[in-house]
């Protein structure tokens, strides 16, 4: 028998493919204009990939239809605990254990807000996902089953495999992808330089030791899961005069970095030191707290002047544009401190942050 959009979507979602449940349901909105249970579902699939805009609007939804259900209030607690709105959020949780006195995830949450329901924390479980243990359960996965299979399977061979770990590997082998193949060859050792290039042509004149050593560094810091202190010597090369082919794997390498949350950035830059060398920390993420000016708004973007280290209204650090490729739900208070973890981007040699999360204290 065929499943309906809605049971569809909520398989999907135990499997966590969100976005394809959000495609199904969008797909039949014309069949549930009415349906608490659609609305429900379509905002904790939102919930879960981080729109808390959407979410929000179908929990509305789901709350004229019906107001005492408990996984639509756990959604609606969620969205004022991530927004920092604390006094709404235990309200809210309050109202779930009146319907379910048993309820874990509204008891959990209220531990939470008890002990760590600081901005700073707030804000580290919102940017890594940890929030998530407060949102609205889903099915079991059924996905963790292969998994548990497929462990004890290799387990099994474990002994087997074991001395190929004993065997001596390429010196930058992790948990992280394998770099072998970005190794530099002999000549590139022998011949780090490219003497063909004159010194107005690069930004840093580098020696034969130094290329190597930043080559080096950079995978290095990748394996310690450092990104942004890879993609500092991942420019320095680039703009450098290094032989083309470890520019080339330089590149590649960048390929490999990835995003950081504001409770993963390893290495943090000040203004200062960005507007000292912008082009060593072109792509490189910081995570900077001030105040917003000029706002302009469009439909689906925002950019603003950001007062950087002027969150207490003393000093000025240093000023750079921002620009968000989403509206902040809820909007941004030019009134209040801000924290931005955004990428440094250039446009004709201004710098710029691409804004990746933005998080404000509504109650600072």
């Amino acid at each position: 028998m065929k499943k309906s959009a809605i049971e569809t979507a909520k398989s999907l979602m135990a499997r966590r493919d969100f976005g394809k449940a959000i495609k199904v349901l969008q797909s039949r909105s014309e069949n549930y204009e009415e349906s608490f249970d659609y609305y429900c579902t379509l905002g904790t699939a939102c919930l879960y990939i981080g729109d808390a805009g959407s979410a929000n609007y179908n929990f509305e939804c789901a709350r004229k239809i019906k107001m005492n259900d408990v996984s639509l209030l756990l959604g609606q607690a969620a969205i004022f605990l991530r927004r920092g709105d604390t006094e709404r959020a235990v309200q809210y949780y309050l109202d779930i254990l009146d319907f379910e006195p048993q309820c874990k995830t509204a008891k959990n949450a209220l531990e939470f807000i008890r002990v760590h329901g600081d901005y700073e924390t707030i804000c580290k479980w919102v940017d890594s996902g940890k929030i998530e243990h407060f949102y609205p359960p889903l099915k079991f996965n059924p996905k963790v089953i292969f998994f548990i299979l497929l462990a004890a399977v290799c387990g099994i061979f474990f002994g087997i495999l074991i001395t190929d770990f004993i065997i001596p590997k390429n010196v930058y082998k992790s948990e992280r992808a394998d770099l072998t193949s970005l190794a530099l060859t002999v000549d590139e050792k022998k011949f780090p330089k490219e003497n063909s290039l004159m010194q107005e042509q690069v930004h840093y004149i580098l020696s034969d030791k130094q290329i190597k050593e930043s080559y080096d560094k950079a995978q290095i810091c990748f394996h310690e899961y450092n990104d942004n202190g890879a993609q500092v010597e991942i420019n320095r090369i680039i703009n450098s005069n290094a032989a083309s082919g470890i520019q080339h794997k330089a590149r590649l390498l960048m390929g490999y970095l990835k995003e950081p949350a504001f409770d993963s950035l390893k290495e943090n830059f000040s203004i200062e030191q960005v507007n000292k060398d912008p082009l060593l920390y072109i792509d490189c993420f910081v995570d900077w707290s001030g105040r917003i000016s000029n706002e302009v708004k469009t439909e689906n973007s925002e950019k603003f002047t950001f007062l950087v280290g002027y969150e207490d209204l003393k000093n000025v650090q240093g000023v750079v544009d921002v620009q968000l490729d989403f509206l902040p739900v809820p909007e941004l208070d030019s009134s209040r401190p801000v924290r931005i973890l955004g990428r440094i981007c250039s446009d004709g040699g201004k710098i710029y942050l691409r804004c990746k999360s933005v998080y404000q204290n509504i109650y600072n």
